[in-house]
């Protein structure tokens, strides 16, 4: 079977849209800033963009809004008056959908389903409120699966019936562009994904060095 390249995807309906003179609306699932900088960057051209930041795996409270104030940073830095939507974060969520976590591994199939928990509220609330697209940032990073994003997304879409951005922002030196743009705007970057078991997982690491 065929790897599917996303990133030509992604630019196969960019390239449609501006054939077509649109620019759509685009609900935007978002991390962090560092991720979001070079996929803002890359974006901003072609969609008006919502930020949505719905993370309720992050551990502690603290370090959630840490990172959403982080993106509000991002976003005054680089000039980009995106709303920036804050949903209820309830841990409670996360560990009821992600259940087995704790007996999984970083990148491990629970990953899955805490990824779906986060495109699944972000494709509700952007099928409710009348967005073109949505999508996520999380495709960057080069530890998150692109195939089992976009297989999530795809299904969303069909779901939901609203568009989904395919996307493999990691592509095109995605991830270098976000440490780049993390060093110039001064941006906080975390060491963990960011639930309490990758918590953990980086405390143990660091004591094993």
């Amino acid at each position: 079977m065929n790897k599917i390249n996303y990133n030509i995807k992604m630019e196969e309906i960019i390239k449609k849209i501006r054939k077509d003179g649109n620019r759509p609306k685009l609900l935007l699932q978002v991390c962090c800033a560092p991720c979001s900088s070079s996929v803002l960057s890359r974006l901003r051209n072609d969609f008006d963009i919502d930020i949505y930041y719905y993370n309720p795996n992050i551990y502690p409270i603290s370090e959630l809004n840490k990172r959403v104030d982080t993106v509000r940073i991002l976003l005054d830095e680089i000039g980009l008056n995106s709303k920036v939507i804050f949903p209820e974060n309830n841990p409670k969520d996360f560990y009821s959908y992600v259940d087995s976590r704790k007996d999984d591994h970083e990148g491990g199939k629970s990953c899955y389903k805490c990824y779906e928990l986060r495109l699944r509220s972000a494709a509700e609330y952007a099928k409710k409120n009348s967005y073109d697209y949505f999508t996520t940032t999380l495709s960057i990073s080069p530890y998150k699966r692109s195939d089992w994003l976009n297989e999530i997304g795809e299904t969303l879409e069909r779901e939901y019936g609203i568009n989904y951005l395919y996307s493999d922002f990691k592509k095109k030196n995605g991830y270098k562009d976000s440490i780049d743009f993390s060093k110039k705007y001064n941006l906080y970057r975390q060491d963990y994904c960011g639930c309490i078991f990758s918590f953990k997982e980086m405390e143990e690491k660091k004591k094993n060095k």
